[in-house]
């Protein structure tokens, strides 16, 4: 993406409220985020329901962007809009004893899909059955191509905590994809 010193005329645009300013910045992040919603979701719907509440957040939020790293500081709103999908998830629990019986389900079609060799579901399938903050470290990293840095500070927590618990994580998916 853009360093600082590009984004921040397309930042000030935004924040003086310029359309144009927004379609760039859309532009610029709108795919990487996409796809941190698709993997976290693995629902081409929910995905785009959660994009454009990002983007309709950054438009409210934009003047609370004091500097610093503009893709952390966008990555951590778009995290707080999925946890709070999740939470409003958990009040609903009818649709959370779909989405376990749906998962539940998944181990059969990620048999027959390793017999047509589609790595990909199996992936999306074992990603989901990781827990939701470990599903989102491997998301940050590998799909949003964060930094181990910028997911630290996004986070809030030692850069050596995020490398542990990534690396926990990814051995956790190993065994998954392996079994």
């Amino acid at each position: 993406m853009g360093t600082g010193a590009e984004l921040t005329p397309i930042i000030n645009g935004c924040k003086s409220g310029d359309a144009e300013c927004f379609a760039q910045v859309v532009d610029l992040y709108g795919g990487r985020c996409y796809g941190y919603f698709y993997r976290l979701t693995g629902d081409r719907d929910l995905s785009d329901e959660l994009l454009s509440e990002l983007f309709m957040k950054l438009v409210e939020k934009i003047g609370s962007y004091k500097g610093g790293a503009f893709e952390s500081w966008l990555f951590r709103i778009a995290a707080n809009i999925f946890h709070d999908h999740l939470r409003g998830r958990k009040r609903h629990k009818k649709l959370v004893e779909g989405r376990r019986a749906e998962l539940e389900q998944r181990p059969t079609e990620t048999a027959r899909s390793d017999l047509t060799g589609d790595k990909l579901d199996k992936l999306q399938t074992q990603l989901n059955r990781l827990d939701a903050d470990t599903r989102d470290l491997i998301v940050l990293r590998y799909y949003s191509e964060m930094s181990f840095k910028e997911i630290a500070e996004m986070r809030s927590e030692p850069i050596g905590t995020a490398l542990s618990k990534l690396h926990r994580g990814l051995r956790k998916l190993r065994e998954l994809m392996e079994g």
